[in-house]
């Protein structure tokens, strides 16, 4: 039997694909992830329950990752964001670590570059 993390990774992205792969990922890093599409279902879920670390892709249908990251920054302001992208503009990337992002990562990105850069938002938000 699994023993799941304490922790919480909250992961928007509207591609089904990378939802599911990273979910596994996830898993078997014991780590637990809540999955969201919609960025309005995030921020949602964001207002209820403070999430400590959010993946966020910036290229969504809905909202831009950014406006996301914006609004999450009002509703939650204590959790820890890393943006990723499949498009590593250097605008975007100043962009999102000037609005205080912890990292950003250019899809697709290696799976333990991921993990630590979340294992470092945790670590950062204790």
């Amino acid at each position: 039997m699994r023993k799941w993390s304490p922790f919480i990774v909250c992961l928007l992205d509207d591609d089904p694909s990378v939802l599911k792969g990273l979910a596994r990922l996830f898993e078997s890093a014991d780590l637990h992830l809540e999955t969201f599409s919609n960025p309005e279902t995030f921020l949602g879920y964001a207002r209820t329950h403070r999430p400590q670390v959010a993946l966020i892709d910036v290229c969504m249908p809905q909202m831009s990752g950014l406006e996301v990251q914006s609004q999450l920054r009002k509703i939650s302001p204590s959790t820890r964001v890393i943006v990723f992208t499949g498009n590593d503009d250097p605008l975007v990337r100043s962009t999102a670590l000037n609005a205080g992002a912890l990292a950003f990562l250019t899809k697709p990105f290696d799976d333990e570059e991921l993990l630590t850069s979340v294992r470092l938002a945790f670590a950062s938000a204790t």
